[in-house]
């Protein structure tokens, strides 16, 4: 029996638990590193079919946003 995990999926666990702390307990490091980490888990997931599609619902968003907003 053979048991690989997704390098993506990992990082997105590793992310949860992070973000998931007391804010005022963070020192600059920590938050550069929490940051790096996200910044790492959006290029593994982007080239996906799902990184696609919330790229697509992201800037479906921004575009009805800046349509409703102009005069």
């Amino acid at each position: 029996m053979e048991l690989s995990i997704d390098v993506a999926v990992l990082l997105a666990v590793i992310i949860f638990v992070r973000v998931r702390r007391k804010v005022q307990a963070r020192s600059r490091s920590d938050q550069w590193l929490t940051v790096c980490l996200a910044l790492a888990f959006g290029v593994l997931i982007a080239p996906t079919a799902f990184g696609q599609g919330v790229f697509h619902l992201v800037g479906q968003l921004a575009q009805g946003v800046t349509q409703s907003t102009s005069p």
